[in-house]
């Protein structure tokens, strides 16, 4: 269910681009670093972890910090959709509901991960399909009703229709089956020790430091980083889209709906046919494959699509389909070799370390292509440097492929000792 939630809180995606490029008037590289900006609580997910595994309110680790986490995103989508009129208070908003979904999300993971411990790599991948495919489905339901609510009732109405989806996060966190640590909130729970709280942070920055310098788990993270860190042209294109070809929010709701089932199609693909492909194949083929699609947007730029007959329209449909089922394939891979290293006891600090550092890269990739945005003149207004972006974000994903030899040929061979006690004890 959280999964679920955080693929239905896509609801409020086209509200905000609409915002910033109707109400605002921002241009696209403003737009792409207030995206970044809002995606500063993933890079600091190993908090997260730590709060939740050291120190548990009201006698729970995982189910009292899930009721917080949906009273903080319910907060964030009520003041987006009453008080909010700068870009300034959009940032601080989507901010705090960023930190909502991220708090969440590390909570969530951490539960996925102690019950892929000690499990091959064909069930860790059934693990986090089934985690990313409830996500998928979330976002089924919101993309369509993205882009009509907000041209049959406006951008405030959808902001105020979100608010209430974090709440369904703090409802369910009551099904949450977890022994309680204390009976009741103390003194101790609440402000611990700070001789005990050092010793703590000390064990945990050790056992992590330890987890982390590993090669094999520190060369494969830095790939993932690189991997992420190439520049984006998401946010030119939309405003390319709606500026100059007239796309409506209702059709780009429904160009979202498209890409959210493409999504799951990519977990299903991956699940089915993929899991068990090393990952340096994987990378390999999607890569370079990706680049070469993603470099069709420039047909779309330039009009050349309809010299071959196809409308905008379907370009832009068949277009987002394949990108987002590629884009997906690469990524479970990603999500089972950081779940597959993680020892006990300590599963949601690691994991949330390794996927702080892909958020990292894709941060710095947005902010690479906002810095490359406003070189290249590209505004609200003015598009004609846009293939040009478009050609440089699309070759640059190919610069990380000479570094695949950071990556193990199979992630089952990857495991932590503690995992790999397990397996040979569970054989």
């Amino acid at each position: 269910m959280v999964y679920f939630v955080q693929g239905v809180l896509g609801l409020s995606r086209l509200a905000v681009n609409f915002y910033l490029k109707d109400d605002l008037h921002l241009d696209p590289s403003e737009t792409a670093i207030i995206f970044g900006v809002s995606s500063l609580p993933w890079l600091v997910k190993p908090l997260y972890g730590f709060i939740s595994d050291s120190f548990p309110l009201f006698g729970y680790r995982r189910r009292s910090y899930l009721v917080i986490s949906g009273l903080l995103g319910a907060l964030s989508w009520s003041l987006m959709a009453t008080l909010v009129d700068s870009k300034y208070d959009v940032a601080f908003c989507i901010l705090l509901g960023s930190l909502s979904v991220a708090f969440s999300d590390v909570v969530v993971d951490s539960m996925v991960v102690e019950r892929a411990r000690g499990e091959s790599q064909s069930m860790s991948g059934s693990l986090q399909s089934l985690c990313w495919g409830s996500s998928a489905f979330g976002s089924i339901i919101s993309s369509y009703f993205s882009g009509s609510l907000v041209g049959a009732y406006g951008v405030r109405f959808v902001f105020g229709l979100t608010a209430l989806l974090p709440l369904i996060t703090s409802a369910v966190a009551v099904l949450v089956r977890e022994e309680p640590v204390l009976g009741l909130v103390t003194v101790q729970n609440l402000s611990p020790d700070s001789s005990n709280f050092l010793e703590s942070s000390k064990n945990t920055i050790t056992q992590l430091w330890t987890a982390v310098k590993q090669p094999n788990v520190l060369l494969p993270t830095l790939f993932i980083f690189l991997w992420q860190a190439t520049p984006q042209s998401d946010s030119a294109m939309f405003y390319f889209t709606t500026n100059r070809l007239g796309f409506t929010p209702e059709f780009l709701g429904r160009v979202k709906l498209v890409t959210s089932i493409a999504s799951l199609a990519g977990v299903g693909l991956y699940n089915g046919f993929l899991k068990r492909v090393p990952l340096q194949k994987i990378f390999l083929m999607t890569t370079l494959i990706g680049s070469a699609l993603g470099l069709t947007q420039v047909l779309l730029v330039t009009g050349l699509n309809r010299q071959f007959g196809i409308s905008d329209e379907w370009f832009a449909i068949g277009d987002s389909l394949v990108l987002t089922v590629l884009g997906q394939v690469s990524f479970m891979p990603v999500l089972v070799l950081a779940a597959r290293i993680c020892p006990e006891g300590m599963e949601a600090t690691l994991f949330a370390t390794l996927m702080s550092v892909s958020n990292c890269g894709s941060v710095l990739g947005g902010l690479i292509g906002a810095g490359l945005t406003q070189l290249l003149g590209v505004t609200k207004d003015e598009f004609s440097n846009l293939a040009s972006l478009i050609i440089l974000c699309n070759l640059s994903s190919l610069l990380p492929l000479p570094l695949l030899g950071l990556l193990p040929q199979d992630v089952s061979g990857i495991d932590s000792n503690e995992n790999a006690d397990v397996e040979t004890k569970s054989n």
